[in-house]
């Protein structure tokens, strides 16, 4: 452990650790900006080759792309259309917000930066090199399960970037008596790339993250939403009957590789029930018991039509 930072090891108090990630300030931005002071003491730093490397990999993940999140504005029209330009703004904005909290992290744990002679965080650091260093951060951090909350984020010097991640192994960085260990799934030569497990994240929250993708995602998914429409006379009766069936008036339906067909059969029966106009046919279904609205197949091409 002597080689892996954690929050633990930055601010050398749980509590503080703890009182600082529980108010607005993430576990990531505290050890960005730990990295960002170390990085300013040069070849004096205890973590100079770890910083050296980070910086090499600039937040790219295995494939070496970068994050969106440090993609240009016209880097980012290749995304229109997509949910993910939506995530990347949203995430954005998020940074920024904890950016302008940093210099609280600086009061509330002065002895810890005492050691440092340089000005407070938003004055030493613009925006933007403080954005690369979460990214850069972001794209590294390990994820460490039974542990305490000042430890569960921590970066490990011979975990990632060196590390390929995948979606279907089930390799994991684990802690164990006061080390953090890998213990791999299958045999390895010389040259060939260690491979851990990523977690069950779907593709998007891999590319936002560490700036790749994965083809065999097991975890991946979409998800499209569908609604009742409010000013519909007969809202109340479709909303009583979606609740009914366990849907809301706003409904997600995750799309997830493999089972297409499963969440497709899930969502007609709604959409359906959100596109019918005859009252008559509505009691009927208001007196039945089932499925939200059973469907033909002539109503799959009504509702498809009506959708397109």
């Amino acid at each position: 452990m002597s080689l892996v930072v954690t929050l633990e090891r930055v601010l050398g108090d749980e509590s503080v650790a703890e009182l600082l990630t529980t108010n607005k300030l993430s576990e990531l931005a505290c050890l960005a900006l730990y990295l960002m002071y170390e990085k300013k003491q040069g070849r004096d730093s205890l973590w100079y080759p770890y910083i050296k490397e980070l910086d090499r990999q600039r937040g790219r993940g295995q494939l070496a792309v970068e994050s969106p999140l440090l993609w240009t504005e016209s880097e980012l029209d290749y995304l229109n259309g997509s949910p993910m330009r939506d995530e990347v703004v949203v995430r954005d904005e998020g940074i920024r917000r904890e950016y302008n909290e940093l210099d609280t992290l600086w009061f509330m744990a002065g002895s810890l930066f005492k050691q440092y002679p340089f000005d407070v965080p938003t004055e030493a650091f613009p925006f933007e090199i403080f954005k690369q260093a979460f990214v850069a951060v972001q794209s590294c951090v390990v994820h460490l399960q039974k542990v305490s909350l000042a430890r569960r984020f921590a970066l490990v010097p011979l975990g990632p970037p060196l590390l390929t991640y995948k979606s279907n192994c089930k390799a994991m960085l684990t802690a164990v008596d006061g080390s953090v260990r890998l213990l791999v799934d299958r045999p390895y030569k010389a040259g060939e790339p260690i491979i851990v497990w990523c977690g069950p994240q779907p593709n998007s929250r891999l590319l936002l993250n560490y700036g790749f993708v994965d083809e065999d995602n097991p975890y991946d998914r979409i998800a499209i939403e569908a609604s009742l429409n409010t000013e519909d006379p007969q809202y109340q009766e479709k909303r009583m009957v979606a609740q009914r069936n366990g849907k809301l008036a706003i409904q997600k339906f995750q799309v997830c590789v493999g089972k297409e067909k499963e969440t497709i059969s899930e969502m007609l029966p709604y959409l359906r029930l959100g596109y019918i106009s005859d009252p008559d046919e509505m009691q009927c279904i208001l007196s039945s018991e089932g499925d939200t609205c059973p469907v033909s197949r002539l109503t799959i091409l009504d509702v498809a039509t009506y959708c397109i």
